[in-house]
């Protein structure tokens, strides 16, 4: 009976310990929690008003039904082939080249040994990232105006070339957007891959030094394969967002330019020229709500995918 109850004041004292340990994590996590709840979930009920015939008068909940319609309205256009083109396209096209710059200049910051110097170039490579799209829309314009602009003026000029009139002509803004959008996002994806590698074990890369293993073969047969949890994990990601656009980058930096619309409009951007034409909210909601639930199907998807060929490298 003795030995009963001293077993039970010892499962409470663990459990009191153990509740100890824990009640500061909940603490730590309940502002994060809060402006999940505030900032993403309860605004989720505004997704009414993409069946709504919206009235401001009468309000979200009164105003009446009108089922599919702004839905239809919004693949009725014909420009909806190219918004849904450009869109993916881009997407595709900045995960790839963005995850091959970032896993390129990863390794190579890791590889320098003065700390002063990684940290100056962690630094410099993040800073655009820190700006905003506008100040970035001016600094494009620097290079590309065709009366003042850097390329006309000091490079196309001085070897007898003509001078390229860039918001009037479309060829070169596909690659245009690649080169900005790969300039400012790449310090923010290439500190996730730095921390992925400082985090390697050191032992792996001390016993291929002993078997004579190059640098190279250190990163193609250690590095790379160790980073690609992480990779994974930011491709499901990007899956998720690769039916949305960064509205910053598709309508400042071209400027809005009419010329430019066949390579330069991507969904976002299109659904708010008719907002500001048409201020038509139901559309707008509509088209948000189309883009979360295809992002929301192609995350479970390639979870699904991955999970199936590599359990271990699943998102959840």
């Amino acid at each position: 009976m003795i030995a009963i109850t001293n077993k039970r004041d010892g499962s409470r004292e663990k459990k009191k310990k153990r509740w100890k340990q824990i009640i500061p994590v909940y603490v730590m996590i309940l502002p994060g929690l809060l402006y999940l709840l505030i900032n993403n979930y309860i605004p989720m009920f505004g997704v009414i008003i993409a069946f709504k015939k919206l009235n401001f008068s009468e309000g979200i909940f009164r105003s009446p039904w009108n089922g599919m319609d702004n839905f239809k309205f919004l693949f009725a256009t014909t420009d909806a082939w190219t918004i849904t083109r450009n869109t993916l396209l881009y997407n595709i096209a900045f995960f790839v080249i963005g995850t091959v710059v970032a896993i390129a200049m990863a390794v190579l910051i890791n590889e320098i040994r003065s700390k002063l110097a990684s940290k100056a170039y962690q630094s410099l490579s993040l800073l655009p990232f820190l700006m905003s799209w506008v100040v970035v829309s001016y600094l494009t314009y620097a290079f590309l105006s065709s009366e003042t602009g850097l390329i006309n003026n000091s490079i196309l000029e001085p070897l007898g070339r003509d001078k390229i009139n860039w918001y009037m002509d479309k060829t070169y803004w596909p690659l245009i957007l690649i080169i900005v959008n790969t300039w400012k996002s790449i310090g923010y994806s290439m500190i996730i891959y730095l921390a992925s590698i400082v985090g390697i074990n050191q032992d792996y890369y001390e016993a291929a030094t002993i078997d004579g293993a190059t640098k190279w073969k250190q990163i193609r047969h250690i590095t790379l394969p160790l980073l690609k949890p992480t990779f994974l994990t930011l491709l499901i990601l990007s899956i998720g967002q690769i039916f949305r656009s960064d509205f910053g980058l598709f309508y400042q930096i071209p400027q809005n330019s009419g010329a430019l619309y066949s390579v330069t409009r991507t969904l976002d951007v299109y659904v708010y020229q008719a907002l500001l034409r048409n201020s038509d909210y139901g559309m707008s909601s509509a088209a948000s709500f189309y883009q979360s639930i295809v992002g929301f199907v192609l995350i479970l998807a390639a979870n699904f995918l991955i999970k199936k060929f590599n359990r271990e490298s699943a998102l959840f």
